[in-house]
């Protein structure tokens, strides 16, 4: 199996959001859509690997966000043979995806069709529930799929066993080319910490040789990663329960917590310019309303 990164260029930008093509054996498959923004990037990095659309046969997802699985009612159209696989508790949600851009148009407002395009439904009969567990015959190789909860309830990691490659979604944290600053992606409605840390030491367990997140690339400091990521959690966790016992506003702690990561990921060797880059995979205020939302929950289940 030849594995590829697809760069789907999102808003323009290189090295954000990831598609990865799998083929082998005359068929092919991908992991994550990315967004209908990024459509021409996907179909093009297809094409640049030699990869017919007909060739795809099956498309991987992580879970329904929009920047991981927003363009996959288009491509039902343009990759005509392909089966889209997703967790069981996504699935309706791409049969029929109105709840989710009500939900999103909560949170993005008028950027809704600037950063993710058009949302449409996938067939029913293309789609293929997951729970974790099975193993998919994909690109004349087999492929695992892990149930990860933490970023999402309905999260998924898939792994290859014979490159040792896990393509690991948003469960991994995000990392740009280049840098060791692992930032976990932390936006509401889903957030669980405690199931995130289950999901890490899920990953150490599998043992993959090299982690993929969606945001973006291919790592092989596997230990190191996943161990930064898991404290980092837990730091940032900590910073927001205490700022709410302090009955600080959101954007207080957003700009707080802007600062404190863009401190941290200074003292690990970034320049400046990379804030920004790692702010449009995952920006502040959104990774705050996340946490604090866990927070709430947590308080009133206790």
């Amino acid at each position: 199996m030849k594995i590829e990164i697809i760069d789907l260029g999102f808003m323009e930008t290189e090295g954000i959001i990831a598609s990865f093509l799998l083929s082998g054996d005359g068929t092919a498959a991908i992991v994550e859509t990315g967004p209908s923004t990024c459509i021409e990037s996907l179909m093009q990095g297809l094409t640049n690997n030699g990869v017919e659309p007909e060739d795809v046969e099956k498309v991987l997802l992580t879970h329904i966000h929009l920047d991981h699985s927003g363009a996959s009612g288009n491509l039902a159209e343009l990759l005509p043979n392909a089966t889209f696989y997703v967790h069981e508790v996504g699935y309706t949600h791409l049969v029929d995806p109105s709840k989710l851009i009500k939900s999103s148009t909560r949170i993005y407002g008028e950027r809704m069709e600037e950063l993710w395009g058009e949302i449409r439904p996938v067939p029913e009969d293309r789609l293929q529930k997951l729970s974790g567990g099975e193993e998919i015959e994909a690109a004349g190789g087999l492929v695992s799929a892990h149930y990860t909860p933490g970023h999402a309830y309905h999260h998924l990691a898939y792994h290859d066993p014979e490159s040792g490659m896990l393509f690991a979604g948003d469960v991994a944290g995000v990392r740009l080319p280049g840098q060791s600053y692992v930032k976990p992606p932390t936006p509401p409605p889903e957030v669980d910490v405690e199931a995130w840390k289950g999901s890490i030491e899920s990953i150490r367990k599998l043992g993959p040789k090299s982690i993929c997140p969606t945001h973006f690339g291919s790592y092989e400091d596997v230990g190191r990663h996943l161990s930064e990521l898991e404290q980092r959690l837990e730091d940032w966790l900590l910073l927001v329960e205490e700022r709410m016992d302090e009955e600080r506003s959101r954007e207080d702690i957003a700009e707080e917590l802007g600062a404190r990561g863009d401190e941290e990921m200074l003292r690990e060797g970034a320049d400046p310019a990379d804030s920004e880059r790692y702010e449009l995979a995952a920006n502040y205020e959104m990774l705050v309303a996340g946490l604090m939302r866990y927070v709430s929950k947590q308080r009133e289940n206790s």
